[in-house]
């Protein structure tokens, strides 16, 4: 059985393509997290609905989580409802990020 921390693990490899400091985990893209069977389906927003590299973004997630051993089929779902907004960040990162 493919453990979750592995995959959030994985997931934090993968940079925010507008802001690289801080990884799709911490951001706050990452909605939901679902493995069954090793199969995984991720939920996730991008920053804002017209990220330019937005869908290259889930294609990276995709490839990325097929690096784990025994992995399954990886579904990528996007939602923007909620909308994202920088409430999903620390403190910390909203510092890092300018935001504060």
């Amino acid at each position: 059985m493919i453990n979750k921390s592995v995959v959030i693990d994985k997931l934090k490899e993968i940079y925010e393509p507008c802001m690289p400091i801080i990884d799709i985990v911490e951001m706050g893209l990452i909605y939901d997290i679902n493995i069954e069977n090793n199969d995984v389906k991720i939920v996730m927003t991008f920053s804002t609905p017209h990220c330019p590299a937005g869908f290259r973004m889930v294609k990276t997630v995709e490839e990325k989580l097929k690096e784990i051993d025994r992995i399954g089929n990886v579904q990528v779902e996007l939602t923007f409802d909620p909308p994202w907004s920088k409430d999903r960040l620390s403190e910390e990162n909203r510092v890092k990020l300018g935001f504060i």
